[in-house]
């Protein structure tokens, strides 16, 4: 089983920055890959980046490139989401993502954190 809370969300004014936070708790399962979603309202849920656990590899959509970054820290279970030069359009609900492996079964599985608000003001 994988928990994910979330943390770090708020109003913020275009240009701006902010930094999301996720803590992942874990029993009996392997967090290979970690990620960032959001989904503003009357959108589906979009992919923002993501993280292996394994060798730090990043993938970040275009929309965010070059002002966001993700990154972890596999002692602590965290991921971290920094976002700089935010714009009205950053404006979601972020989710943070997990996908594991179930170590007695060796099943795959996803776990979702409960979102956090994302406001970003012109």
């Amino acid at each position: 089983q994988v928990t994910l809370v979330e943390s770090g969300g708020g109003l913020v004014q275009a240009g701006g920055s902010l930094r999301l936070s996720c803590a992942a708790s874990s029993s009996r399962a392997h967090i290979h890959t970690m990620a960032w979603y959001r989904q503003a309202p009357g959108k589906q849920r979009e992919l923002v980046a993501t993280i292996t656990t394994s060798n730090g590899r990043t993938n970040y959509a275009d929309s965010v490139r070059g002002r966001f970054t993700i990154s972890r820290d596999n002692s602590r279970n965290t991921v971290d989401l920094q976002m700089s030069n935010l714009k009205p359009e950053d404006t979601a609900v972020y989710f943070c993502n997990a996908d594991f492996v179930n170590l007695p079964t060796a099943r795959t599985s996803s776990a979702w954190g409960q979102g956090t608000q994302v406001t970003v003001s012109s």
